[in-house]
C-alpha cells in the first residue's frame, strides 16, 4: 500500500540504514545534503518474518519533495503501516545490508576480519606507496556501495595494524571525494587515528568538522576523544568530555565510565574513582572485568592494596571471573608495598585459574623482590622467565638493574644494563637514570661520570634528574666541593632547579653537620618559590639533630605540622631518638 512520505519516515530509514549516503540531524529530524546515488529495489526481513520492501529510483540530486513520490512501503502484517518498535535492521549484524559488524569503528572485538578479493588488493596497494600513492589509488575506485562497503574494510584492516598515517591518508581521502560521503564510522575512525598517534588538535578539528556537517556525535566518539586526551595528557579535558556527554543527554554505557576510570587513575584521584565505581551500580551497569582492574591499579598505584584486595575479591559476589590483567593489576598493588609473599600467593591463583603467566606478571613478580629487598630473587624469576619461553622486555631488564641498585650491588646493575644493550633494547633515559642512581648510591664518582658522557653522546638531554643524581653522588663519595661547585652551575642555568635538587643537597649537607649551609638552602628556596616538603623538613630535623640542638628539632616539628606538611616514618624515626636523648632538657615532657 502506499504511505505518504514524512520527514519523521525517511530519518527512520536513515537511521537503519536503509538510504545511505545522507546525513540526518537527529535533534530536527532534517535532511541535511543528499549526495548523487542510486538505489535498487531491496528486500529486508523482519523480526515476524514479514518483509518491508523499498521501491526507489532516485537519479541525481533530490529534494524531499521528489522523494515523496518515488517511496513505496509494502508491509503485508500491517497494511504497509510501520510502528515504532519494528526494526528490519539487527544492532550488531553483519554488513551488506544488515548492519555494521563494527558498531561504530570504536569496539575491536579482535575478531579476524574477513575481507574481500578487493579489499584485500586495496590494502596490499595502500601500504606500498605515500599519501600521493595512496591518493591516487582511491581516485581510480568506482563508486558504488560495493566499493563504499570494501573500503571501509580496508581502512579498518590498516586500523587494526596500527598504521595511523595510512588510516588518515584513506579516512582523510573520504571526507575530499566527490563519489563518497562520510558517514558516523568514517569520523571516528579518523578521530581515532588522530588520537592514537598523539595528534589531538586534529583530532578535535573533525569533531568539529563532524557536527558542523550535521552529523551528529555517538557515544563511541566521545569516548574516543577522551582516550585521544588522555593518551597526550590531557586529562581535565578528557574528564571535560565525560561530563559534557551527560549534559547533551546521553546515558554513558559502561564502557565510557571504563574511560572515566581510565583518565582518574592516571591523574592519581582515588576519591573521585570510587564515586564513579559506586555510580556505575546505581545507574544500573554491571562493573565488567575491566571495571574492576582499572579500580585495582588505581588503588594499587595510590599503595592501597588492601583496598585493591577487597575489589578483587567482591567480583566473586558480582559473577565476574577475574582474568589475567586482572591478577597482574593485584600483584603490582602488592608489589608497589614490597610484599612478596602476597605476590607469590596471588601468582600462585593466577595459575592455578588456568592462565598461563605473560611478562606482564612475571615484571610485577620481580618488582616485589626488588621493593623487598631481594635481588637476587628477582634475577631468579628473571632466568625462570626466560625457561618457561616469556622474553624479557625493556621493562624487565629496567626492574632488575634497579634491584641491585637498590641493594647497593652496582657492579651487578652494570652487567644487567650491558646485557639488556647486547640482547637489543636501546637504553632509555629510566635505565641510564636506573644505574645512575647505583651509582651515586654507591658513591661511584667516576662511574657516573662516565655515564653521564655517554648519556650525553647518546643524544638523551641532559635534565634535572640527571644533574640532581650526580649531585648525590658527590655527596656520597664525600666530595663536597665538587658538588658545590656542580650546584652553581645549576643555579646560572645549567637546568632548572626543582625541590628535589634542594633535598638532595640539604640531606647530604645535615648529614655532614654543615647546619649553617641547611639553613642557608632553605630559605634559598623560599626565594624562589619553592615548597618544602616532608623531605625536606625531615633533613632539615636532621642537621639540627645531628648537633644535638633537640629544642630546635621539636620547634621545626611544630612549624612542619603549622605549614600542613606531616611527618611520615622517617621523619618519626629522626625525632624519636632525638626526644630521648633530649629527656633531661624537658623536651620529652614538652
Amino acid at each position: 500500500s502506499s504511505l505518504a512520505f514524512s520527514c519523521d519516515m525517511f530519518t527512520w530509514a536513515i537511521h537503519h540504514g536503509s538510504l545511505r549516503g545522507t546525513q540526518c540531524c537527529s535533534a530536527c529530524m532534517q535532511i541535511w545534503n543528499p549526495l548523487p546515488c542510486e538505489f535498487s529495489k531491496r528486500q529486508f526481513t523482519l523480526k515476524d518474518d514479514s518483509s518491508l520492501t523499498l521501491g526507489l529510483e532516485v537519479r541525481g540530486l533530490v529534494s524531499l519533495g521528489q522523494l515523496s513520490a518515488s517511496i513505496r512501503v509494502q508491509h503485508p502484517a500491517d497494511g504497509g503501516r510501520i510502528g515504532p518498535k519494528r526494526k528490519w535492521r539487527k544492532k550488531g549484524g553483519s554488513r551488506k545490508g544488515k548492519g555494521w559488524i563494527y558498531g561504530q569503528g570504536y569496539v575491536d572485538d579482535g575478531v579476524p576480519l574477513v575481507l574481500s578479493s578487493r579489499a584485500s588488493k586495496l590494502v596490499q596497494l595502500v601500504k606500498q606507496g605515500d599519501a600521493s600513492f595512496i591518493w591516487g589509488i582511491l581516485d581510480s575506485l568506482p563508486p558504488g556501495h560495493e566499493t563504499w562497503d570494501d573500503l571501509i574494510s580496508a581502512i579498518i584492516q590498516i586500523k587494526r595494524d596500527d598504521d595511523w598515517d595510512r588510516t588518515i591518508q584513506m579516512c582523510e581521502w573520504v571526507l575530499q571525494s566527490k563519489h563518497f560521503h562520510p558517514d558516523i564510522l568514517c569520523y571516528n575512525l579518523l578521530i581515532d587515528a588522530y588520537g592514537r598517534s598523539s595528534q589531538c588538535h586534529k583530532a578535535e578539528k573533525i569533531f568539529k568538522m563532524m557536527r558542523d556537517s550535521f552529523c551528529v556525535p555517538n557515544e563511541d566518539t566521545f569516548n574516543i576523544l577522551m582516550r585521544a586526551y588522555c593518551k597526550v595528557g590531557w586529562y581535565d579535558r578528557a574528564e571535560d568530555v565525560f561530563y559534557h556527554l551527560q549534559h547533551l543527554g546521553y546515558s554513558p554505557g559502561v564502557v565510557t565510565y571504563n574511560t572515566l576510570l581510565d583518565v582518574l587513575g592516571k591523574v592519581g584521584d582515588v576519591r573521585k574513582a570510587e564515586k564513579i565505581f559506586q555510580e556505575i551500580e546505581r545507574v544500573g551497569h554491571h562493573p565488567t572485568v575491566n571495571t574492576f582492574t582499572q579500580m585495582i591499579n588505581i588503588y594499587g598505584k595510590a599503595g592501597l592494596a588492601r583496598k585493591a584486595e577487597k575489589v578483587f575479591h567482591s567480583m566473586e559476589s558480582s559473577s565476574c571471573i577475574p582474568n589475567l590483567c586482572t591478577y597482574t593489576a593485584l600483584m603490582n598493588a602488592y608489589a608497589k608495598e614490597g610484599s612478596c609473599r602476597q605476590v607469590e600467593e596471588v601468582f600462585e591463583q593466577l595459575q592455578a585459574s588456568g592462565h598461563r603467566p605473560d611478562v606482564y606478571a612475571y615484571n610485577a613478580l620481580m618488582e616485589a623482590y626488588s621493593k623487598g629487598g631481594y635481588p637476587f630473587g628477582a634475577c631468579e624469576i628473571f632466568h625462570l622467565m626466560k625457561q618457561m619461553g616469556c622474553e624479557p622486555d625493556y621493562v624487565s631488564y629496567s626492574i632488575l638493574i634497579d634491584a641491585f641498585g637498590r641493594a647497593g650491588c652496582f657492579e651487578d646493575a652494570k652487567n644487567v644494563f650491558e646485557a639488556m644493550k647486547r640482547d637489543g633494547f636501546t637504553p632509555s633515559m629510566r635505565s641510564y637514570m636506573l644505574l645512575l642512581r647505583s651509582y651515586a648510591k654507591a658513591g661511584c664518582v667516576v662511574e657516573a661520570e662516565s655515564l653521564v658522557k655517554e648519556m650525553g653522546e647518546s643524544g638523551l638531554k641532559l635534565d634535572t634528574f640527571v644533574f640532581n643524581s650526580l649531585l648525590n653522588a658527590y655527596g656520597h663519595a664525600g666530595r663536597y666541593n665538587q658538588m658545590e661547585s656542580l650546584f652553581t652551575m645549576m643555579e646560572q642555568g645549567l637546568c632548572d632547579l626543582d625541590i628535589s635538587t634542594y633535598n638532595t643537597i640539604i640531606h647530604i649537607c645535615a648529614c655532614a653537620g654543615f647546619l649553617d649551609r641547611v639553613e642557608e638552602l632553605f630559605a634559598s628556596l623560599l626565594l624562589k618559590g619553592l615548597k618544602p616538603d616532608v623531605t625536606t623538613w625531615t633533613s632539615r630535623i636532621r642537621a639540627f639533630a645531628n648537633m644535638q640542638q633537640y629544642k630546635n628539632c621539636l620547634l621545626l616539628y611544630k612549624e612542619m605540622e603549622a605549614s600542613g606538611c606531616h611527618p611520615d616514618a622517617i621523619t618519626e624515626k629522626v625525632l624519636l631518638p632525638c626526644f630521648a636523648a633530649g629527656n633531661q632538657d624537658g623536651c620529652m615532657k614538652e
